[in-house]
């Protein structure tokens, strides 16, 4: 039987974790747990984090917002600071899996776990969030972008824990709009996921951010879609031809969810979402 720590400060963690380098960091245990039943992995102890009062936490700091790696799903949807300042995130909590594995899964899991399907992450690489990092060696900040290097990796070295995410408010957006599609309507994993950020001078696009999710290795931001965009009125065609480059970017997979050709049309047809809201 593998042992089970539950350290109740942070540099008690951390000193588990430098002691032993087959140590397993848990948090809400929904993706970990069930790798471990599906592979039969024996990994060595288990570092849990439920105690680590110091990965709690929404806060307002200036112009960002700052969540603790161990928010859960039904925390985030709870906070006046999410829903007010980071709608798009808030939406993503809301339609992440079931409310009581939304009671389990924490912002920090999802990140970690590095999943092109995670729900958190297109609206998290839009928003430009922040992961702070913590080990005994200090501490360092650095992009969504750059702490996820691929599916299911990232540049978390084996003595260091994801403390928080800090993600910036996003002013001056008139549209911010997450939609996932998956194959019923509760407890799913995306088949296609957007999250979107547009800022309108009038009708006409100031400035876009778009990021899909569970269609390629990693999130996707089709940075030629949005230069389509910016400077032209959010019509429908003028959305149709940004979705048909959206369609040549993405790289998406066929497997028991969805075939890569359906992935590649919905992909670019939930841009055209966008002309109705």
């Amino acid at each position: 039987m593998m042992p089970v720590f539950l350290p109740d400060t942070l540099d008690a963690a951390l000193d588990l974790l430098t002691r032993d380098p087959a140590a397993c960091v848990m948090a809400g245990g929904t993706d970990l747990l069930v790798h471990l039943r599906a592979t039969g992995d024996a990994p060595g102890p288990l570092v849990c984090l439920d105690r680590l009062r110091g990965l709690k936490g929404i806060k307002t700091d200036g112009d960002t917002v700052r969540i603790g790696a161990g928010v859960t799903m039904t925390e985030l949807l709870a906070s006046p600071v999410v829903r007010d300042f980071l709608p798009l995130l808030h939406r993503a909590a809301g339609v992440f899996a079931s409310p009581t594995v939304r009671n389990m899964a924490t912002i920090g899991g999802n990140l970690c776990t590095a999943s092109p399907a995670g729900d958190t992450l297109p609206p998290l690489y839009v928003m430009n969030a922040s992961v702070e990092l913590r080990s005994p060696r200090g501490e360092r900040t650095l992009p969504v972008d750059r702490f996820i290097t691929g599916p299911r990796r990232t540049c978390l070295e084996r003595d260091e824990l994801v403390t928080a995410v800090t993600v910036p408010i996003p002013v001056d957006f008139d549209i911010h709009h997450f939609e996932k599609v998956g194959q019923r309507a509760a407890q799913a994993i995306a088949v296609v996921s957007l999250a979107a950020l547009v800022a309108l001078d009038g009708t006409t696009v100031h400035r876009a951010r778009l990021a899909w999710g569970s269609v390629g290795p990693g999130i996707v931001r089709c940075s030629e879609a949005e230069e389509l965009l910016e400077g032209q009125r959010l019509t429908l065609t003028n959305l149709r031809a940004a979705a048909a480059a959206v369609s040549n970017a993405v790289t998406p997979i066929s497997d028991v969810r969805a075939s890569a050709d359906y992935r590649r049309q919905v992909a670019g047809n939930l841009l055209l979402r966008l002309a109705a809201l």
